[in-house]
């Protein structure tokens, strides 16, 4: 696999994340076999399954944590197959993972800010400029000069997701966002996912949280055995009798 970003001819491809034929093999076992998933600008996107299924380890492979034995990764007209994590936010893919990502001995303010000034060619007025535009629009004022390990669990995810914006990046792959947080963070969540995808960013997300994260989902994908076995609508998914064998139950109620 090239390590660097190739680009791709095709400029249909523009404002899509595509992984095509993804496979990962641990010794003698089949973890994960020619799984293909696309993602694109302003829609959010499912990854689930039940544990042990595949769908964390597909997930790391298209973030860059797990080299994939098989399979390519284009984000628009860039390959990014073998590219490493810092070279895959360069192209503009984000990463959100489930444990807490804040600096924790930070202010609300200094966190967004380190983000900020990863950004060459900007001003100091302008990087102050884009912190204060972020801390309204994600409604972070109040806790603005907080530490990181003074945030509730809602205030974090939206510092983290902050932080992810401030990247500005295409997409967002967000790992387990609805973990840890309590039902009025869960709206909260939510409403922030559905501000990225409204600003055009494409967003993954894998969760146990299966209710939740078909609300908010435009397309799902069900892994289960190493293999995608549905996707569409939540309507699709739910009207799949294969997916309620294998994971949602017969009694699954949305």
């Amino acid at each position: 696999m090239n390590s660097e970003i190739a680009s791709k001819s095709d400029s249909d491809s523009s404002t899509t994340l595509v992984a095509n034929g993804i496979s990962k093999r641990y010794g003698k076992t089949l973890v994960v076999e020619n799984i293909s998933v696309s993602v694109t600008t302003g829609e959010v996107v499912g990854l689930l399954g039940p544990n042990g299924a595949g769908k964390t380890t597909s997930f790391y492979c298209i973030v860059g944590l797990i080299r994939m034995d098989t399979g390519t990764i284009y984000l628009g007209d860039k390959e990014i197959t073998g590219a490493p994590m810092h070279l895959r936010a360069r192209a503009g893919l984000g990463y959100l993972p489930q444990e807490a990502s804040v600096f924790r001995r930070l202010t609300t303010y200094q966190n967004i800010l380190t983000t900020v000034e990863l950004h060459e060619g900007t001003s100091r007025d302008e990087r102050q400029q884009r912190v204060e535009q972020l801390l309204q629009e994600f409604n972070l004022e109040k806790v603005r000069n907080n530490l990181g390990e003074r945030l509730s669990g809602g205030e974090r995810r939206r510092l983290e997701i902050a932080r992810a914006l401030a990247s500005q990046p295409k997409f967002i792959l967000l790992d387990e966002p609805f973990a840890g947080v309590d039902p009025i963070s869960v709206a909260d969540i939510k409403q922030n996912v559905r501000h990225l995808t409204s600003k055009g960013i494409g967003v993954l997300i894998t969760d146990h949280n299966v209710r939740d994260t078909l609300d908010l989902c435009d397309r799902a994908y069900i892994v289960s055995e190493g293999h995608v076995i549905a996707e569409g609508t939540t309507e699709d998914i739910l009207a799949n009798e294969e997916v309620r064998r294998s994971y949602l139950g017969s009694e699954f109620k949305y």
